[in-house]
């Protein structure tokens, strides 16, 4: 009986030492309340929360998106789950899909770690570039309204509404007015629209000019980055992350919100205080396995080590860079050093590295990046080569040297086909190796069981047939020329009433036209009604002008966009379900329907052919019969003058 008691008091005393373990971290734990100031902002006052034990869940050997994802919504907030798009080496940067404004205006924005602002180019813009989508237009939004100038900001007395100014490293800017809208994060996002303050350009020099995307979508530190609203409304938790595409792959993946660390992740401290700019404590580079040999001290000058999603290559201080380009140069051995596609600058490139990507790892060796913690991020060579765009098979170096700056800056070429979790909250970053192209697919895996497969024809869509949810364009295949398509009839349902709906008809059907990458004109609204406490709608999507059908692929590629909920629309349209699809096919001709041009053609070339001999034949004879013809000397026969063609 003593020894049952005593064991109950030692357990007793060892619950009380681990409560009181987790309650008080002293060795991480900031003790004071620190003071950020971010370029060119207004300084602010930020409480640096401490760190937390936390469980790691031993029974998840891979990492489960939707698992992740649905783990951390049950104990924190909804996360937005948005789609990367573009790559570095066609564009130079990722974008992702925001709409602004009810009705919704649609903007392709350049992710970016780097800024702390988001903004588009506004209609009363006098000296904006030509972008991917129309400008916004504030007076055609219901929700929109100015930030009216205090004084803590900077002031246009002309509309007396607050302005920004941002200029960047590679000189170019962006001028415009504070404005304040709903702000929509997609389709496949669990976080609802919200209220937030953008720019509206006004002026735009340098690359932001002549670039493809609209604008930027500022996910840094400070008071008007997206992040910092959507935390400070609590609507979401202060962690986001982002999957950037491999080399020639592009695309990728964002959340917006915490999501569960998958196993195998390696982290670095970031200090908030150290630097406006997310930062990683780096420590080494290894090239081979082997150390480079450098003072540590190189990756800690002016900002330190800089994480910055929206550059697109690596810049390291000029010793850190001789050092690292001497390191891989003793590597290559089979490679030819050959000159750079730009004439205007000294890349360093090399031949014979094959077009297989994944057969790099034969030819460049691997990369090491060993932070202050120990943890190392392994880099293959896709993390810090590109192809070079004039020699097939030839790769150059990504990292370059920063000159006589001494920030480390690592771009979004250090991060390919890596997930990357900004956890702001508890002041790291979280670095995880992962194919992020299939990234997004797994962020839409569906636990329901496998459909049955569609038939061809077997709906006739009308107005009275039962809903159901439409299987899946996986569960079907369809040879290449096994059968024409003339036309794709889709049937979605929206959880947004059919009065609410009927005015953005128009606006619907270019985005459901653009996200199924076909012309506007391919898709037609063929009725639209309503359906419980939402609407029911049947488009049909015809081939491009000038064809008489669809590949199958292209088929396919479409129903599949639809199906797997990969159509991202504005959150203020609601949710969609595809509801039923059905491909048809191009009606069977006859010989006469299938060659009757060439026919008409043969026909009328015989009939032009004939004429032609005819006329000939009658200008002979006119001719003969001219040989005998007699005229008197003195006729005098005017010139005929020449007809202009």
């Amino acid at each position: 009986m003593a020894g049952a008691w005593s064991q109950l008091i030692s357990i007793v005393l060892l619950s009380l030492i681990l409560h009181l373990t987790r309650c008080v971290d002293v060795s991480s734990a900031p003790t004071n309340v620190f003071l950020l100031q971010s370029d060119q902002e207004n300084s602010r006052l930020a409480m640096i929360l401490p760190l937390h034990f936390s469980v790691p869940d031993s029974s998840i050997s891979d990492f489960n998106p939707r698992r992740q994802l649905q783990r951390s919504h049950s104990k924190r907030h909804p996360n937005a789950r948005m789609r990367l798009y573009d790559d570095l080496l066609r564009n130079g940067y990722y974008t992702t899909r925001l709409w602004i404004g009810t009705p919704p205006q649609r903007f392709a924005l350049i992710v970016d770690t780097g800024s702390t602002v988001t903004y588009v180019p506004c209609s009363t813009c006098q000296h904006c570039g030509r972008h991917q989508d129309p400008k916004f237009q504030p007076e055609e939004s219901k929700t929109y309204q100015p930030v009216k100038c205090t004084s803590n900001c900077n002031c246009d007395n002309s509309r007396m509404q607050c302005m920004y100014e941002r200029r960047y490293a590679e000189k170019s800017t962006s001028i415009g007015v504070l404005g304040e809208d709903v702000v929509s994060f997609g389709n496949h996002s669990e976080l609802s629209p919200q209220r937030a303050v953008f720019g509206c350009e006004n002026v735009e020099t340098g690359d932001i000019y002549r670039q493809r995307a609209d604008g930027i979508m500022g996910l840094g530190r400070g008071d008007l980055s997206i992040m910092d609203q959507l935390v400070e409304k609590k609507v979401i938790s202060d962690s986001f992350s982002l999957c950037y595409g491999g080399m020639g792959v592009g695309g990728g993946a964002m959340v917006l919100g915490g999501i569960s660390a998958p196993a195998g992740m390696v982290f670095s401290h970031s200090d908030p205080v150290r630097s406006p700019y997310y930062n990683i404590n780096l420590k080494e580079i290894h090239v081979a396995g082997k150390r480079l040999h450098l003072n540590p001290k190189v990756f800690d000058g002016k900002h330190g080590t800089v994480l910055d999603s929206g550059t697109t290559y690596a810049y390291l201080p000029e010793a850190a860079f001789l050092a690292f380009k001497h390191a891989i140069m003793k590597e290559l051995h089979s490679l030819k050093q050959i000159s750079g596609p730009d004439p205007n600058y000294k890349d360093i490139c090399f031949s014979g590295g094959g077009i297989d990507v994944s057969q790099l790892s034969k030819s460049f060796p691997v990369v090491d990046m060993v932070f202050g913690n120990g943890h190392k991020l392994s880099l293959s060579p896709e993390n810090y080569l590109f192809r070079h765009s004039k020699a097939r098979g030839a790769y150059c170096l990504g990292i370059f040297s920063n000159g006589k700056d001494q920030t480390t800056l690592l771009g979004g070429i250090i991060v390919r086909n890596t997930l990357v979790m900004y956890d702001r909250e508890h002041t790291k970053i979280g670095f995880w190796k992962t194919n992020c192209s299939e990234l997004w697919e797994r962020l839409h895996v569906t636990d329901a069981p496998p459909p049955v497969p569609p038939i061809l024809g077997r709906t006739n869509l009308t107005k009275g047939f039962e809903p159901s949810i439409a299987p899946s364009a996986s569960q079907f295949t369809l040879r290449e020329g096994e059968l024409q398509i003339a036309q794709i009839i889709i049937v979605i349902s929206f959880n947004i009433s059919y009065m609410d709906m009927k005015p953005y008809i128009t606006d619907l059907a270019g985005l459901i036209a653009h996200e199924l990458d076909v012309n506007t004109s391919q898709v037609q609204l063929m009725n639209f009604s309503s359906f419980g406490n939402g609407s029911l709608s049947r488009w049909v999507i015809t081939p491009r002008p000038y064809a008489d059908f669809f590949s199958n692929t292209t088929a396919m590629s479409i129903i599949a966009r639809v199906s797997e909920h990969r159509m991202q629309l504005p959150g203020t349209f609601g949710s969609y379900k595809l509801l039923d699809w059905n491909l048809e096919p191009s009606m069977k001709r006859t010989w006469w329907q299938q060659y009757y041009l060439v026919v008409a053609l043969a026909v009328l070339l015989t009939l032009l052919l004939g004429v032609s001999a005819l006329g000939i034949l009658l200008i002979w004879k006119n001719r003969q019969q001219a040989r005998h013809l007699y005229k008197p000397i003195d006729v005098a026969v005017p010139e005929q003058e020449l007809q202009p063609l």
